[in-house]
This record gives C-alpha cells, sequence and structure tokens, in this order.
C-alpha cells in the first residue's frame, strides 16, 4: 500500500496544538478546529506565535512525526524530533562516503546534473507555452547556453568543480526568470537570499524553506543523517544532505509553485511589503495561500522515472532518500537522481 505522507502547517497565530487519543487538536481561542490522525502526518511545520503541548511532542516524537517551529517568515528556529532512526551502519557508510574524495563527487555530479537538466526543462517548456516569439528565443538561447554547463557536470571528477558547473548554470538560469513571469508586475533583480530583496525572491526562499523541511525528514525516515552531504559539505547547523536531496527538486516543484502561483494571479506584489531591514516579507493570506498551493502540488501523481512506478509529487523527495541509501548499502551501482521527462 502506498500512502502520501503529508504535512499539516499551522499558520494562525494563537493556535495551540494539544493531543487527543492518536489525533493532533488544533484550537484558537479554545475552539477547536481541526483534528488530525497522527498516522496521516509526516511532519507539523507551525508559523509564528503557535503552541503545542508536551504531550503533543512526545507523541509525535515517538511515532516520527518531525515538528518544526518557524518564524512567522518562514526561518526554521527549532525542530522536535524522536530518536534517530535507522541502521547505525548505514550512517556510518554514508560517513565514509562524505569523508572520500571520489565516492562525493560521484555523488555530487549526478545530483548536480539532475538540477540543470530539470532547469532547462522549466525553460524549453515555457518557451514552448509562450506566445511572444522574443521570450521564445529568449528561454530556448538560455537552454541551449545550459547544455555545457550540464555535459561538463555529468563528468565532473570533483565536488568544487561539480559546484563551479551548478553555479554557471544557475546563473544563466535566473538570468531569464523575468521572462517566466508573465507581465504580472513581479521582477526579479538576481537571486538574492539572504535577505530575498523582491516579491519573487522572498517566495522562491519560503518555497525552499518548506521543501527543505521535507528533505529533512525524507532523510532521517531513511535512517540517514540530514546534517552530512556530499555536494554541501558539513557547517554547524546546516542540514547539508537535506540541502543536497532539495537540489534536482527545486525547478521541479519549488519552482514550478512559485511561477504558477505568479502567473495565475493567486499573489499579487500587495501581499508583500518591504521590512526595516531591506528584506522583502509576505503577509499572511498570501503565506497561506503559498502553503495551500504548495500541498495541493504535492498530492499530484507522476511515475517515477527510475522506479517506473506510481507516486505523488510529495512521496518524490522520500524515494529519492530511499534510492541514495540503496546506493550507499551497495544495492545499486550509482545514486539516480530524479530527472524530470
Amino acid at each position: 500500500m502506498k500512502r502520501h505522507l503529508n504535512t499539516l502547517f499551522v499558520v494562525t497565530d494563537g493556535s495551540y496544538l494539544s493531543k487527543e487519543g492518536q489525533a493532533v487538536r488544533v484550537k484558537v481561542e479554545k475552539e477547536t478546529k481541526l483534528r488530525v490522525p497522527l498516522i496521516n502526518l509526516d511532519g507539523i511545520v507551525c508559523f509564528g506565535r503557535v503552541g503545542a503541548s508536551p504531550a503533543l511532542l512526545g507523541a509525535c516524537a515517538e511515532a516520527g512525526v518531525t515538528v518544526s517551529m518557524m518564524s512567522r517568515h518562514g526561518r526554521l528556529l527549532a525542530r522536535v524530533v524522536g530518536f534517530t532512526p535507522g541502521n547505525v551502519l548505514l550512517r556510518r557508510t554514508q560517513y565514509r562516503v562524505a569523508d572520500d574524495p571520489d565516492q562525493s563527487a560521484a555523488i555530487a555530479r549526478n545530483i548536480v546534473a539532475a538540477k540543470i537538466a530539470n532547469c532547462r526543462s522549466v525553460l524549453l517548456r515555457s518557451a514552448r507555452d509562450s506566445s511572444d516569439p522574443q521570450t521564445k528565443d529568449s528561454l530556448q538561447a538560455a537552454a541551449r547556453s545550459m547544455e555545457n554547463p550540464l555535459r561538463e557536470a555529468r563528468q565532473a571528477q570533483t565536488v568544487d568543480a561539480a559546484r563551479g558547473y551548478e553555479g554557471e548554470a544557475a546563473a544563466t538560469y535566473f538570468r531569464v526568470w523575468n521572462d517566466l513571469l508573465g507581465g504580472k508586475g513581479f521582477v526579479m533583480n538576481g537571486r538574492s537570499r539572504r535577505p530575498p530583496l523582491d516579491p519573487v525572491n522572498a517566495l522562491l526562499s519560503f518555497i525552499y524553506s518548506l521543501l527543505s523541511h521535507d528533505a529533512r525528514s525524507a532523510a532521517e525516515a531513511a535512517g540517514l543523517d540530514s546534517q552530512v552531504g556530499f555536494l554541501h559539505r558539513d557547517r554547524p547547523g546546516r542540514p547539508s544532505l537535506a540541502l543536497d536531496l532539495m537540489e534536482e527538486l527545486r525547478p521541479f516543484l519549488a519552482d514550478r509553485v512559485a511561477l504558477s502561483l505568479i502567473n495565475r494571479g493567486q499573489v499579487t506584489l500587495n501581499g508583500f511589503r518591504t521590512s526595516e531591514s531591506g528584506a522583502v516579507v509576505m503577509d499572511d493570506d498570501t503565506r497561506k495561500t503559498v502553503l495551500s498551493t504548495y500541498q495541493k502540488r504535492k498530492q499530484n501523481e507522476l511515475t517515477h522515472p527510475f522506479l517506473g512506478e506510481k507516486t505523488t509529487v510529495g512521496l518524490l523527495i522520500h524515494l529519492q532518500a530511499r534510492l541514495l541509501a540503496r546506493h550507499l548499502r551497495g544495492d545499486l551501482d550509482e545514486y539516480p537522481p530524479f530527472l524530470w521527462r
């Protein structure tokens, strides 16, 4: 049996989560708004001023449901998890591979090549759908420019080389993003992260934080250490393996959700404001719209290109984590990344 592991997002200030039998109860101003069985959840993400009972946190830890506490703007503040799952031998293998430059490079180049290929797919599909000849030409030219870093990434002998080709392709990719935005008043002035300096970057950073939560949960659920990556190297507090797993899914899942929200008019410029620090942030209504769209997107079905089986978009990150674990165990000769076809 296959089941879509869902995530409960709580965005209403003043919400309080408690345990009711084997379910999560969400109250707002002492009124019960929602009950969700724990067995239906893979994670709970709380934004802003949201509380939770110790009994619920303990039950979530025991059930393998990760609880993430975020700021109102999507910055991770803390996570509640139970004992580390998985076989210790798998993790020890993961650490040895991460310390081996050649084995790390073999995984990193597959991740980077898949990310570049999926970014090209975003551009080429948008070019096919565009009715404007100038936009079509611009997107097709950018896709052609990404062919060389894609080809070189597949042969990269070091992690640093793979990163270099990823950076070259990313610069080309984001340079034509204004051609993807459909003239809704949104303009992207390059990729800015900390802080995001325009609404498009604010939207992308928020969705990437959601995908990061899913990737971290997937890594841990597969018995892997989410802190130890191959493309992203060790840094205190950084979930490097989760960032690795995200890369190939950023274009297919996160970027497409952002573009859909803008081009369908589901979010508008009025839903963003610039804070005193210069960071652009979204309002509560916009955040709720983004969360709802992201969740609906995760429920779409597709056929996994490597496994040849039907699955949901939300389970892709879990399947990729398990394929990586199989590679580390020696069951697969190399890590098969997700390629959007």
